[in-house]
């Protein structure tokens, strides 16, 4: 369609405008191609005729509908061009208070002069994650897409913010690098995020000032590199800092300020640690008090002083470097303050008490003369000589001046270092996004050297722009597979040339700087030469001292004085050396640095983004200019590196008001920022792109109903374009979009309301005639009904007269009576025919009542016998087969008990094992002690071979050996004495072994007698059993009651024997090892009894010998008879050898007093020998009670078997064991008596060697002394080990008594097992007959399977309801039931809660065994095993859900069974009876409430992110009425790095099926009700409250429509909670702000009462929700109308008293408090069994 086809009635355009740059007006008549005028309608009434030239005609520009208006893109604009995107721009910040605008790929941020609640942590999280355009335009969606791009394409990013001062640019910079910290979170000690952000106050306090413009103008240009490892967390950042605004430390022009550090230093200047700084106020200082007001409205430098030191200190830098920093800073405050005195033509002075200039000098460590010579005085160097030359008083105010600026520019250099430095984190950078902060386009009244500089860098910045965007334009029209056209846009490179390029602005300059003699003037010159023939370089008509560069955004004229002097940057190289040879080595290092930096500065080779010529000479590299050229060559090779994002700020008025729009100074910043140039390209191909599914769903009602039937949506699309517009060039088909020309979607848009509008005529047309239709029947009908009664009337009134109504009179009275006679002879004959009737009938029925009765009363009869016949038969046959069930179910139970006799069996032939082991264990010990008894026997000898040297001394030592052998006399004593009870105590115990076993075999012969008289009575007894079968059925009940009260008094007894049982199988093992230890101790015996023969005898002929050499000199003959035996039979006797062993004694008494030392060693060897010999005796004791253990185990053992009949053959295995022992007796004594001949074998030698010792002894007593301490050792090692054996003993009785008591309650369970055997055996073969007799009756017996059915189950009565366990066992148990368990199980899901049923079983068993530690071992390893399941499965939902169930169950079940009367209620009798007994769990009640709190907030999490996908499409996007469309032409072009192709599409059923999976595997899991209500509760307010920032944050989400939709979606919710009977769970309450927010979407928003109604029913919405809301609210069509800004302020003024949050986002992080409602359970633990495919077979019930 042609443009000048739009140019019709009731269109609107745009005229130019002086004051509002642009108006709107509306065209009165069509306009016509040839017209010289447009006839135009002003907005207030005026008639306007527009010049047109035919020839050429320059139409005004069209306005777009309304409906097209306060789009978040201005490219989305159907007509795109200047006073639409200005009244786009209008139309958000004032009517929607929306201070973010889309053009294209740049974000518009307006300055709204006013803190605004769109920056929290809540929003932050709002963008992460979403594609750019999805949500409302924000600089937390620029970041956004920079980040996720570095994720997704792993290429660096650039945030390139400018604007002018006072926009906006540093706050926009502040807030990207916010959303960067907040989203990417190191994860690291270091906080790397926390200083990044740590840096905006420092460098805003030292880069920052208040100028005419700005409050807090940034006077340098920083570009941020944030780095990111291979994660995209942030390990650094590094900062870049262009063009700091020196001149600003030395001069500020009217109301504006010095950087913020000074006057933040002075308002501290009453601190301790600035006392020596001697600061004053800030209007005191020259360098602070220029611009005349040294405060700001609304900034405190005081405080902001203390955030400046506190992130100084969290930056890392240390308080005396901030010292040294203060310090400097208050030197050039002072500085500025030394005052400088003309003294006569051309010289100056500085007066010599100066204060300002001591302090100076003080604080910097500098010279106060050679500070003072050096600032009036200048060096002149000449070829012979040096000259000093005084200078005059400008002169020397300007060294100062530039020597502060010097001082300063290199502390900001510093501290910029040191924040880089602090910022590096070790860690390779993987990827980084650079944020520039930098000025914008400047042009003031007078533009100097900063301002050239400025201006040159947006120059570059706007080609680089320029370049980017035609390279995005060109992908996109790739990727659609549409033909790319040239499109011709504005390139800058001519203005660059004339800056940089040879013989350009910037060569010139650098050039008449290296000439001592050059002026501003002469540069300028030099500038009127060479360039005057460049199109964009202009000399000025009025000015000699200026000149005009055409930049992109406007012409600027630039005055040449101070570019020579600034671009020089000198100072005088004394003032530098005078600062070099500082005292103060911070301020010393400055200028050090900046030497190093000169020499090093030759070296560096910068790349440039365009090639230039190299100056000539090397100083030039130097200058001002030249540096800056390079910095910013750099900068822009590093952004061409990156995928940049751009952020121009906007200054809305110069005035600082909020929300007020200047138009003039926005257009202003649109061309100078390149706004408008984004749009003129954009205009210049296809602007509007719309998708398929778009279009259709916006222009079906343009569709035909072919077209519309048609499956292919795109073709579609296609054949509606092409019959709509004939020109195919005004539109291009992509493979995905429908891109459009300026202006064809406005006309779309005609065409649709043309539409609307006829269908609404239409409309209104039927109705109206249906109105008319039905109003003209009615009132027709009623002039119908009137005619007739009038009518009537007429004709009544001529037709009747007095004879008429006389015969008629008569008529009607013969009728009368002719009627009635009629009607009475009918009713008579009709009366007597019903009379007879009635009497045949009733006569009939009677008789057949009659025989009816007869016959009931015989089937009475014949009923009343056959049922009790069949009354009779059912009871008999339901008793025995009541009789038949207890016979099977009591031949069972013998059966169990035989099995479990059989298993005690063999746990005490295990017993027996054991105690075998023990006792070879033991016999080992004797070995090894009798192996050290021959070492220490070994070592006499070879000390009684030393002792025979001494034979020379023994008469001295005879009455030394007197006493000793005296004494040893007592001691052979008091052994005799305790052999002798020790053998007594043996023989008393054998004889109680032989009472034992002669008893035993009593009780055997009794036991068979009883046997065989059983049997006999038995077969009697089956003769006369079917005489008898009455009478035993009648005791057998009366049996049954019995057994069934014994069996529940056994029931605690069977418990306790089970466990006993367990430990006595364990001995019944070790019967064939004693047999083999018996063997083997009969053999040894046999050789002990042959070598103690020959031993005693060769003893006896020893101890003569030696008692005749000893004392044949000495004493008399017949003494020496007496000491010596004459019976040798005797000999074998241990009697014998302690007689033999007395007269050795009395030998050596003759040698005793020449060995006293000797007495000692003796004493301690004799000591030896008496513990050995206790040992031997206790040993001996010990074997003893062994064998009698085993042999009351075998009589245990004995007496079960013969009772059960399978066992008999064991029975002479005992007698011969008891043989056995019998004969181990006697081994043991000879043992005895074996070793008590070695002792006395022994005491010869020494008696042998005894002369050999006495001359030995005397040199030898130390190595005795030593040998002695050696056996002292082994006396103690000796007893240790009889220590350790009497505790083995110790524990042996133990163990015996335990046995006893077991043999005990086995004898009374045996005794009465063995009754009911024999009364049920008897019964056996008559149960047989009577089931084969039955089987054939049972089948047609309903009841009698009932019966059957129901006696099983009574069987599970009998268990107690635990589970035990063995402690090794605990490992497998946690690892079956809680690390492998599966949700997924069958038998799991059949009982519900079966983990924590079995786990609290197992935990009963510990407590009913008083095991404290096996307990507490439990309880640690259940909470360990869920606390890892849970760990390891955190994301696992239906593994959360079931061990949220089982944990809570298992809570439940502690509370329940803890024994406190608040959880028994709801117990019955029998859970009350199963209540813990003997410890107290509430402490580990808490933690496993603890733990499920923490399950519970895992599961939530879980849910919320399998959900929190589907909110927003399901709630929002789908469209779930059907008809109606709530989407609005937006034609936003998304960036195709953002959008994600084949995404799944989610509806509101998404969302329910979601929920109901959700809720079904919750109730699957036997989740307690409760929890499940609040599991969805935050469900639902999670749906709530992401939906509603949603339409926070969305403008194209506000609409009547969409509010319709948001209500039928949460009724579809609603249904929900009705169809799962979750009402109670008020999860509905927490879709109410959601509601209300639908409902005021709805609402009709114009007068008073309608502000009035939604002041008092929006309660859940804050204030500053209902305001967003109303700002936001965006008409879908022209019927619609938008809310006025009064309305706003209405509803702003009804909601100033209302109270609560001021927060604009709900918190969707918000957790309701969880609560675990205590549930009594009804499950019995008793009837549980545990299945046996969890792998539990170790667990055994109870």
């Amino acid at each position: 369609m042609a443009v000048l086809e739009l140019y019709t009635q009731y269109n609107r355009v745009w005229i130019p405008d002086a004051e509002h740059v642009w108006k709107s007006a509306e065209i009165l008549r069509d306009f016509h191609s040839g017209d010289n005028v447009l006839d135009l309608l002003l907005e207030d009434g005026t008639e306007y005729r527009f010049p047109v030239d035919p020839s050429k005609p320059q139409l005004p520009p069209l306005r777009n509908p309304d409906i097209l208006v306060g789009e978040n893109d201005l490219t989305a604009l159907s007509y795109l061009h200047e006073p639409a995107v200005l009244h786009n721009l209008k139309v958000r910040f004032v009517e929607s208070r929306i201070i973010y605008t889309y053009c294209g790929i740049i974000l518009v941020a307006v300055n709204p002069y006013k803190q605004l609640p769109v920056y929290g942590d809540a929003i932050i999280h709002a963008y992460s994650g979403q594609n750019m355009g999805d949500m409302d335009p924000h600089i937390f969606a620029v970041a956004e897409e920079a980040y996720k791009q570095m994720a997704r394409n792993h290429k660096n990013q650039s945030i390139i913010v400018s604007g002018e001062s006072g926009a906006g640019k540093t706050v926009s910079a502040r807030y990207a690098m916010r959303y960067f910290a907040v989203v990417s979170k190191s994860g690291s000690q270091t906080r790397v995020e926390d200083k990044v952000l740590a840096s905006n106050p420092i460098t805003e306090a030292i880069g920052n000032a208040k100028t005419t413009r700005n409050d807090n103008s940034s006077r340098f240009g920083k570009y941020t590199e944030i780095s990111f490892d291979r994660r995209y967390r942030i390990i650094g950042a590094n900062m870049r800092t262009y063009l700091l605004e020196k001149s600003r430390v030395v001069f500020q022009a009217d109301n504006e300020r010095n950087y913020h550090i000074f006057y933040q230093m002075c308002s501290s200047a009453n601190l301790p640690e600035f006392k020596n700084l001697r600061l004053l106020t800030a209007d005191k200082f020259r360098y602070t008090c220029m611009g005349g007001d040294t405060t700001i409205e609304g900034v405190d430098d005081k405080k902001d002083m203390e955030e400046t030191r506190r992130t100084f200190s969290l930056l890392g830098l240390k308080e005396a470097f901030q010292l040294d920093v203060f310090r400097v800073l208050a030197a050039i405050l002072h500085l500025g303050n030394v005052e400088i005195r003309s003294s006569g033509d051309d010289r100056s002075s500085v007066p010599p008490g100066d204060p300002h200039l001591a302090v100076f000098c003080e604080l910097l460590g500098v010279s106060a003369d050679g500070l003072v010579r050096w600032l009036c005085h200048r060096r002149i160097v000449l070829v012979a000589e040096t000259v000093v030359k005084p200078v005059p008083r400008e002169r020397a105010v300007n060294a100062r001046d530039a020597l502060a600026k010097q001082i300063y520019a290199h502390l900001f250099d510093c501290i910029i270092n040191r924040i880089n430095a602090a910022l590096q984190v070790p860690g390779k950078q993987h990827a980084f996004i650079g944020v520039l902060d930098i000025y914008g386009f400047e042009t003031f009244d007078i533009n100097s050297f900063e301002q050239f500089c400025i201006n040159y860098a947006n120059e570059k910045l706007q080609q680089q722009f320029n370049l980017h965007v035609f390279k995005l334009e060109q992908e996109e029209y790739m990727k659609e597979d549409i033909p790319w056209t040239l499109i011709d846009f504005y390139d800058n490179q001519p203005v660059i040339d004339l800056i940089e390029a040879k013989m350009g602005i910037l060569d010139l300059l650098d050039e008449e700087c290296l000439f001592p003699q050059g002026t501003d003037q002469s540069w300028l010159q030099k500038l009127y030469n060479y360039l005057d023939t460049n199109p964009l370089f202009e000399k000025p008509r009025l000015s000699n001292e200026a000149f005009v560069i055409q930049h992109f955004a406007d012409k600027v004229e630039y005055q040449c004085r101070g570019f020579l002097e600034k671009n020089r940057d000198a100072l005088y190289e004394e003032l530098v050396d005078l600062m070099r040879g500082s005292e103060f080595p911070f301020l010393a290092n400055f200028f050090q640095e900046e030497e190093r930096n000169t020499a090093t500065s030759k070296t560096v080779k910068v790349r440039p983004a365009r090639p230039s010529v190299k100056p000539a000479n090397k100083q030039l590299r130097t200058s001002v200019g030249d540096k800056f050229h390079s910095s910013l060559s750099l900068l822009m090779e590093t952004l061409n590196a990156t995928t940049p994002h751009y952020v121009r700020c906007i200054k809305p008025n110069d005035e600082k008001l909020p929300f007020e729009y200047d138009s003039g100074r926005v257009v202003q910043q649109l061309r100078a920022c390149g706004v408008l140039e984004t749009i003129r390209i954009s205009a210049q191909s296809y602007p509007s792109r719309w998708t398929y599914i778009e279009f259709y769903s916006r222009y079906s009602i343009l569709m035909s109903h072919l077209e519309a039937d048609l499956n292919d949506k795109k073709q579609t699309c296609k054949n509606v374009l092409q019959r709509l517009i004939q020109d195919s060039n005004q539109y291009k088909f992509g493979r995905t979009k429908i891109f459009f020309r300026a202006g064809q979607v406005a006309y779309l848009e005609k065409l649709r309301l043309d539409r609307l509008r006829g269908a609404c005529v239409t409309i209104q047309k039927h109705v109206r005639g249906w109105s008319q239709r039905r109003r003209y029947l009615a009132v027709r009908q009623a002039a119908i009904i009137l005619q007739q009664y009038i009518r009537g009337k007429r004709t009544i009134r001529k037709t009747v007269s007095a004879t008429t109504l006389k015969q008629g009179w008569a008529a009607v009275v013969i009728q009368r009576y002719w009627r009635g006679y009629r009607v009475r002879q009918v009713y008579h004959v009709v009366r007597l025919a019903s009379i007879t009737i009635q009497a045949f009938t009733r006569g009939w029925m009677a008789r057949k009542r009659y025989k009816k009765m007869l016959k009931e009363h015989k089937a009475l009869v014949l009923q009343k016998y056959a049922r009790a016949w069949l009354a009779r038969r059912r009871f008999q046959t339901m008793r025995r087969l009541v009789l038949n069930v207890q016979l099977s179910y009591r031949v069972q139970q013998l059966r169990k008990k035989v099995e479990e006799q059989n298993k005690e069996n063999r746990g005490l032939m295990e017993r027996l094992t054991s105690l075998a082991n023990s006792h070879s264990q033991t016999v080992d010990r004797l070995q090894g002690l009798e192996a050290k008894l021959e070492k220490s026997s070994n070592q006499k000898a070879s000390l009684e071979a030393r002792e025979k040297k001494a034979k020379e001394d023994a008469s001295l030592t005879i009455s030394q050996f007197q006493k000793e052998i005296d004494a040893l006399n007592l001691e052979k004593q008091n052994l005799e004495k305790k052999f002798e009870v020790s053998t007594k105590e043996a023989k008393e115990r054998f004889d109680e072994v032989k009472r034992n076993l002669s008893e035993e075999k009593e009780n055997e012969a009794r036991l068979r007698k009883i046997a065989e008289n059983n049997i006999d009575i038995q077969r009697q007894d089956h003769e006369n059993e079917v005489k008898t079968l009455k009478e035993e059925i009648k005791r057998l009940k009366e049996e049954r009651v019995s057994l069934q009260r014994k069996i529940e008094e056994g029931e605690q007894l069977n418990a306790d024997l089970q466990e006993q049982v367990i430990q006595l199988t364990k001995h019944v093992k070790a019967i064939p090892e004693l047999r083999r230890d018996l063997n083997n101790l009969q053999n040894q015996k046999n050789n002990m009894d042959r070598k103690m023969k020959q031993q005693s005898e060769q003893a006896k002929t020893k101890m003569s010998e030696i008692t005749k050499q000893l004392l044949g000199g000495v004493v008399e003959e017949e003494v020496l008879l007496g000491l010596t035996p004459d019976d040798s039979e005797t000999i074998y006797e241990a009697e014998d050898f302690l007689v033999v062993f007395e007269s050795l004694q009395k030998a050596t008494r003759v040698l005793e007093n020449h060995q006293r030392e000797q007495k000692e060693r003796y004493d301690t060897q004799v000591e030896g020998l008496t513990l050995k010999v206790d040992h031997l005796q206790n040993e001996n004791s010990k074997l003893q009670n062994l064998f009698q253990e085993k042999s009351n185990v075998n009589e245990n053992i004995h007496q079960e078997v013969s009772r059960l009949s399978s066992e008999n053959s064991i029975i002479p295995e005992l007698k011969l064991q008891v043989s056995e022992l019998q004969r181990q007796k006697q081994e043991l004594e000879g043992l005895v008596e074996e070793q008590n001949r070695e002792l006395a074998e022994k005491d010869k030698e020494i008696t042998n060697t005894l002369h050999r010792r006495i001359t030995e002894e005397s040199t030898q007593r130390r190595h005795f002394e030593e040998k002695a301490e050696e056996l002292e050792e082994a006396k103690r090692e000796l007893d240790s080990r009889v220590e350790e054996l009497e505790e083995e003993n110790e524990h042996l009785k133990r163990q015996q008594l335990m046995e006893n008591e077991v043999k005990m309650k086995l004898r009374h369970e045996t005794s009465r097992l063995t009754a009911e055997n024999m009364d049920f055996e008897e019964l056996l073969d008559q149960k047989n007959r009577l089931i084969k007799k039955l089987q054939n009756q049972i089948k047609s017996l309903e009841t009698s399977q009932k019966a059957k059915q129901a006696s099983p189950s009574a069987i599970p009565k009998d268990y107690l309801g635990m589970l035990e366990y063995k402690r090794e066992d605990e490992p497998r148990l946690i690892q079956n039931i809680v690390l492998d368990l599966k949700p997924k199980g069958v038998v799991v899901n059949m009982i519900p809660g079966l983990p924590a049923y079995i786990l609290f079983m197992c935990v009963r068993h510990a407590d009913y065994l008083n095991d404290e530690m096996k307990l507490k071992s439990l309880m640690n390893a259940i909470i360990g095993g869920i606390k890892k399941v849970i760990m390891s499965y955190h994301k696992d939902f239906e593994l959360l859900s079931f061990w949220l169930s089982n944990t809570y169950q298992l809570l439940n079940c502690l509370k329940q069974y803890s024994g406190e009367e608040e959880f028994l209620k709801q117990s019955t009798p029998r859970q009350i009876k199963n209540c813990l007994k003997n410890f107290d769990l509430s402490e580990h009640r808490q933690i496993l409430s603890d733990l499920a709190i923490h399950i519970y907030h895992q599961f939530i999490t879980t849910m919320e992110k399998a959900l929190t996908p589907a909110i927003v499409p399901g709630m929002l996007e789908h469209e779930s009425l059907q008809g109606i469309s709530s989407m609005k032409p937006t034609g936003f072009r998304k960036r195709s790095s953002s959008v994600y192709e084949d995404s799944e599409t989610y509806t509101i059923s998404s969302i329910l099926q979601q929920l109901t999976v959700f809720h079904s595997t919750m109730n699957h899991h036997g989740m307690d009700q409760g929890l499940v209500r609040q599991a969805i509760k935050q469900l639902f307010f999670l749906i709530g409250a992401t939906t509603l920032n949603n339409i926070m944050l969305r403008k194209d989400m506000c609409s009547c429509r969409k509010g319709m939709q948001i209500r039928c979606n949460i009724s579809y919710l609603e249904e929900w909670l009705k169809e799962k009977e979750l009402q109670s769970s008020n999860a509905i309450d927490t879709l109410r702000p959601l509601s209300q927010a639908a409902w005021l979407l709805q609402v009709n928003k114009s007068t008073d009462d309608d502000a009035k109604d939604i002041a008092e029913k929006c309660t859940e919405l804050n204030p500053v929700q209902i305001v967003k809301i109303l700002n936001s609210y965006t008409p879908i069509d022209d019927f619609e109308k938008r809310v006025t800004s009064s309305f706003v302020r209405k509803v702003q003024g009804l909601l100033q008293d209302h109270e609560g949050s001021t927060q604009l986002m709900l918190d969707t992080d918000y957790h309701f408090q969880v609560m675990f409602p205590f549930c009594s359970s009804s499950q019995a633990l008793e009837l549980l069994q545990v299945p046996n495919s969890l792998h539990l077979d170790f667990l055994n019930r109870i």
